[in-house]
């Protein structure tokens, strides 16, 4: 096991599709974990999420967040990032970010479609601010 570069686990986290997955806290305390679509836009995570849904509601109480992407293949890598969000309506940011995403995860020919679909009133452009990583490779090895 060897821990990851800045630029190693960076790379690792935006390659493919992997999809990170998000952890917040409920308001009785318990974690609610979901799969995410993500992008990094320099030090900050960024997706989208329905303002109805678990994870607003969980970070407009609590901003504080941490979401793990992995390889689910040996040798077994993973990068897990903690840090605190931050939440905006402003619906050319979030049909932005919703095109990127829809690029990234369902490919570039689909990418407009997903941002007009997602990139809607009610939805949310979440940024978490990378603070603490975690990241390791060949944890098998």
């Amino acid at each position: 096991m060897e821990r990851m570069t800045e630029a190693e686990w960076r790379e690792f986290a935006m390659s493919g599709t992997r999809t990170g997955k998000l952890a917040v806290t409920r308001a009785d305390g318990r974690p609610h974990v979901t799969p995410i679509w993500f992008a990094l836009d320099g030090d900050d995570v960024v997706f989208t999420t329905h303002e109805s849904g678990v994870k607003a509601g969980a970070l407009r109480r609590d901003p504080r967040a941490a979401m793990c992407v992995d390889d689910q293949a040996p040798p077994y890598s993973y990068v897990l990032i903690e840090g605190e969000t931050t939440l905006s309506d402003d619906l050319a940011e979030v049909r932005h970010w919703a095109t990127v995403l829809g690029g990234r995860y369902m490919g570039q020919e689909r990418a407009e479609e997903y941002g007009r679909r997602n990139g809607v009133p009610g939805e949310l452009l979440v940024r978490l601010r990378v603070g603490k990583v975690i990241a390791f490779k060949d944890v098998a090895g």
